[in-house]
């Protein structure tokens, strides 16, 4: 019966004022912070979404987490260090902007630091996809929504 410890969270959607807010850095990494990347990653997952960044959901802190398709990666405090001079431009959606979709600009690579859930500094390098969806995330945590960025937005009905 032991019920799981993660839970699925709510998505906050466009139009709340926690998206367009500057999301507070992460103090100390304490059990509240592992929990929250934990069920982050459980919603994001039921949601079938690649990327969900705390502000959409409701918790103005820097967090992410994001899975291309690679394995779950967890930010805390990220924050980009290096942008290519390539841009890219692709299709993308949100959790919190459900249905809409609109092509972006996106550095085809960028260099980020950020720290894991045992408070340890790590960088990474993302390309492309993953890039997207990195710089996609962190926009979150400034308050800035993609569909702000994004042209030919299109509703996409069912």
């Amino acid at each position: 019966m032991g019920g799981s410890v993660m839970a699925k969270l709510p998505i906050i959607e466009a139009g709340s004022p926690v998206l367009k807010a500057q999301a507070k850095p992460v103090p100390t990494i304490t059990k509240h912070i592992k929990k929250l990347l934990d069920d982050m990653a459980e919603t994001m997952y039921a949601a079938n979404g690649v990327g969900l960044a705390a502000p959409q959901i409701n918790e103005s802190l820097q967090l992410v987490v994001l899975d291309d398709g690679n394995g779950l990666i967890e930010l805390i405090n990220p924050e980009i260090l290096e942008t290519s001079t390539e841009m890219e431009e692709d299709i993308e959606g949100c959790l919190s902007v459900p249905g809409y979709y609109g092509t972006v600009k996106r550095y085809s690579k960028i260099k980020v630091k950020s720290l894991n859930r045992k408070g340890k500094v790590v960088y990474y390098e993302p390309e492309h996809f993953l890039a997207r969806i990195f710089q996609h995330e962190i926009d979150h945590l400034k308050g800035t929504l993609f569909i702000e960025k994004a042209e030919n937005i299109r509703k996409v009905t069912e």
